[in-house]
């Protein structure tokens, strides 16, 4: 549809029309949207990469999980040093604590513990996938706790006592048995894999 629209000069006289089309309108605006769309995606690429990035840079991946690791004693950290006035920021470190546990859970569900399995190491790959369970099991409570209660921060030290447990036992023992087993350019394969499902996630 195109429309024809009469303008005036500074004596009254009709001096020509201006011809706008809404297809050509609609066009344009499809185009903005168009943009914004692939700026919204390139920052969600970039926050992913972000958040990657500190395992991806870390090394092998037992190197990786380890540093990711890390990360979650220091948020278990933050947390343990508010008191029950925080909400807010109680509620905001066990989002941050769920989303890195969420990512890391995905990357040793989906590509570790399938290769520890491989490796002839089924039982400690089937216990490791159900403390994960238990893991959620935690952080479903939590959230559904008052941040301010004293429980909700006991609740807090319990969890954090069991997967420090859990991590010791994958950072001291089958991690290291795993890489062992493996060849260079398959450790090598199993941290792209790795890094690969944790930005998906990420």
């Amino acid at each position: 549809m195109t429309t024809t629209t009469a303008t005036r000069d500074s004596k009254g006289r009709f001096t020509g029309s201006k011809r706008t089309s809404t297809t050509h309108n609609l066009g344009v605006i499809a185009g903005a949207a168009a943009g914004g769309m692939a700026l919204g995606m390139l920052a969600l690429l970039g926050r992913k990469a972000v958040v990657q990035a500190p395992t991806a840079l870390a090394g092998n991946w037992d190197e990786a999980l380890a540093t990711e690791h890390e990360a979650v004693r220091k948020v278990f950290d933050q947390i343990e040093a508010t008191d029950e006035h925080s909400t807010t920021k109680r509620n905001l470190l066990l989002a941050h604590l769920k989303h890195a546990l969420m990512k890391h859970a995905v990357e040793e569900e989906n590509v570790i513990y399938p290769a520890l399995r491989e490796a002839g190491q089924k039982q400690a790959a089937d216990e490791l996938t159900k403390e994960h369970g238990y893991v959620k099991q935690y952080l479903y409570e939590l959230e559904n706790m008052p941040t301010a209660s004293p429980d909700w921060i006991a609740k807090i030290r319990q969890f954090r006592g069991e997967i420090e447990e859990h991590m010791a036992e994958e950072e001291m023992r089958l991690f290291p048995m795993l890489r062992a087993q493996l060849s260079d350019e398959k450790n090598k394969a199993l941290t792209l894999t790795m890094n690969k499902e944790g930005f998906k996630v990420a």
